[in-house]
């Protein structure tokens, strides 16, 4: 049965998706998003999942782009939808237990304060690596994630040639762990630094991402936490598509995309309805499940297929524990810094650099340790909305293996999960004396696999749609003939976090797609191209 036809029809209302289909309704196309789970937004979620009225961000909370990405001033979402990011001045915070903390605060300066506590050389270094990511960033990666995919060899010879182009390479060649060690001498200001490195998932030894590193230096000062929780910003969007005559329907199964003569039509769902895109079908989900579930091998060429099935998911993902609180932690080292009470990311259990490695290696080995380490948050210490009246959130966010040893069953396991939450809690203890277990009203904890029973295009927990590694990344994001956001199916295009740039709620894969098939379908653009994009190519960065 067909049931409406459409220009376009957007596989998935995620953050991705959900951007898509934003730029393309107010560009006047008729536009419908499908979406599995019961509300759109994927990983911009706020529930309560604990008790009434406790607002908990269950998969994204710290916004790393805020400042950058096009979608924000495109849409005037602060103006016109009420979208509005705070921006805590201390911004990470790696307590001791001696009492003492290194803090990462949005000023430079104050942060040079901080570690000179610990080292004098290592306050003067960070102040040069502030300044090197930051000019990286400004000048080449930010424009670069809402720029096309450029094939590496082009990219190197345009770097070679301009700017910040020659330290980017520089750094893209080596670990974290070599970039650290590089600039620090401190075991604690090296902990630090190595975790805000890699808690994205760039392996500490991993070579070939350094400009992820100088990235995500850059971005610990600079996280945003959304005011009334993470859907804040996927229901303005969702309000932007209904504004402009477009739809979102959730709790929808798709059966295939339907392929006719080269060409993809449409949708069928798993009910027989026939859903008509007189233009371009737009996919925001996995590879697998987009070309090898939905598209079907039997349209595809043998060489893509393989391509298809050698995508490597993460082999690490988060274990989170959210609480419902009477009251926020008090850090015994608020005792000599009292902003330390209201940091936004707390890192503990990390004291040196050896306490991450061991972390990651048990992970490579599917081993969980008895060592709870994590980082944490409490958004209600800085949006009190959050929460009732004098009530507080938390979320611990633990790195943990899909592939546990003993079988991903574990994570099913009531008492397993329980005694892992425990032991979090404990390590908070240790850091937080107040945080006795009288003061946790709730909580509600979910494992790898939840992540995946969840979010379906996140196979394996991996939370990114796929592993962070030199040829899944950059021109290779998911491979040569994709990363453009075009597929070999004519009328068939990607835009989710597993095509270039890739994930965590950088808005980059989404603008792309749309001016993909803008530029392909002749629609003119209401939005114009960043200014940061504009500047960059003109000095030959991109």
């Amino acid at each position: 049965m067909v049931r409406d036809k459409y220009d376009f029809i957007i596989i998935g209302a995620g953050p991705n998706g959900l951007a898509i289909s934003s730029y393309l309704a107010k560009a006047g196309q008729t536009v419908l998003a499908l979406e599995r789970r019961p509300e759109a937004g994927g990983g911009l979620a706020t529930e309560a999942v604990t008790l009434s009225d406790f607002a908990h961000n269950t998969h994204a909370v710290y916004m790393m782009m805020a400042d950058y990405a096009p979608i924000y001033q495109d849409f005037r979402l602060e103006k016109h939808y009420q979208v509005k990011h705070l921006h805590p001045s201390l911004q990470f915070t790696l307590p001791l237990s001696d009492g003492k903390a290194v803090c990462l605060y949005s000023d430079v300066e104050e942060t040079c304060q901080s570690l000179a506590k610990f080292s004098k050389k290592d306050a003067e270094a960070y102040r040069n690596l502030y300044h090197l990511a930051d000019k990286a960033v400004r000048e080449f990666i930010a424009p670069a994630t809402y720029s096309p995919a450029v094939p590496a060899l082009d990219q190197v010879v345009k770097l070679q040639n301009a700017g910040a182009g020659k330290e980017i390479l520089e750094y893209s060649e080596k670990t974290p762990v070599q970039i650290v060690d590089e600039f620090f001498e401190n075991e604690h200001v090296k902990a630090l630094m190595l975790y805000a490195a890699t808690h994205w998932g760039v392996a500490p030894e991993q070579a070939g991402l350094g400009y992820l590193v100088l990235l995500y230096l850059n971005r610990a000062s600079n996280y945003r936490l959304v005011v009334g929780g993470s859907h804040m910003v996927a229901q303005a969007l969702n309000k932007i598509i209904h504004e402009n005559g477009g739809a979102v329907w959730n709790n929808v199964r798709i059966k295939r995309i339907i392929i006719e003569g080269g060409a993809a039509g449409g949708v069928e769902l798993t009910d027989g309805t026939v859903l008509r895109a007189a233009k371009a079908v737009i996919s925001t989900v996995d590879p697998g499940q987009t070309f090898l579930k939905l598209v079907g091998e039997g349209n595809l060429d043998g060489g893509f297929v393989e391509s298809i099935k050698g995508w490597q998911w993460e082999k690490h993902s988060l274990l989170g524990i959210h609480l419902a609180m009477t009251e926020a932690p008090r850090f015994a080292a608020a005792a000599a810094n009292p902003d330390i009470d209201r940091s936004f990311v707390y890192v503990l259990g990390y004291e040196t650099p050896d306490d991450l490695l061991t972390d990651y290696e048990d992970i490579d080995q599917g081993r969980f340790s008895d060592q709870a380490r994590f980082n944490c948050c409490f958004p209600t210490v800085h949006d009190p909305s959050q929460a009732p009246p004098g009530r507080h959130t938390g979320l611990i966010s633990r790195f943990a293996p899909y592939d546990l040893k003993g079988g991903t069953q574990k994570w099913y396991g009531y008492k397993f999960k329980e005694a892992v939450a425990e032991k979090c809690l404990d390590t908070l203890r240790h850091y937080a004396p107040n945080m006795t277990p009288d003061k946790v009203l709730w909580k509600y904890v979910t494992t790898p696999v939840d992540i995946e029973n969840k979010f379906n295009d996140m196979v394996k927990g991996s939370f990114k749609q796929g592993l962070y590694d030199p040829f899944q990344m950059g021109y290779l994001r998911p491979n040569e003939q994709c990363s453009h956001h075009r597929t070999p199916i004519k009328n068939l295009y990607l835009g989710g976090s597993s095509s270039y740039p890739g994930g965590c709620v950088i808005w980059g894969s989404g603008y792309l797609a749309a001016n993909a098939v803008a530029e392909d379908c002749g629609i003119k653009k209401w939005w114009s191209e960043p200014e940061m994009v504009t500047t960059a190519r003109q000095k030959g960065l991109l």
